[in-house]
């Protein structure tokens, strides 16, 4: 096994001291979690932006069918009043 440098013998006990002055009943997120939650809601709100473009160009009224008979009409056949 090779032996270790001066420094990373230094290294490894002050991060040693570090480790003990974390709570050990704590989980935090860290910077890792902070970055993924920081995209997910980039891309959220890319997408709600995308999709507020894409309702703005639907067109809600509807026309007329022209097979449809208007309300007013009898829906059967019509007979010839004299």
């Amino acid at each position: 096994m090779l032996d270790m440098s001066a420094s990373a013998s230094l290294a490894m006990t002050h991060l040693a001291t570090l480790a003990k002055e974390v709570d050990e009943d704590k989980v935090t997120p860290g910077v890792l979690g902070f970055i993924v939650f920081a995209v997910m809601a980039l891309a959220v709100w890319g997408l709600m932006r995308s999709m507020s473009r894409h309702m703005n160009k639907v067109d809600f009224k509807e026309s007329p069918d022209a097979k449809a008979q208007p309300e007013d009409a009898p829906a059967g056949p019509r007979a010839k009043q004299g």
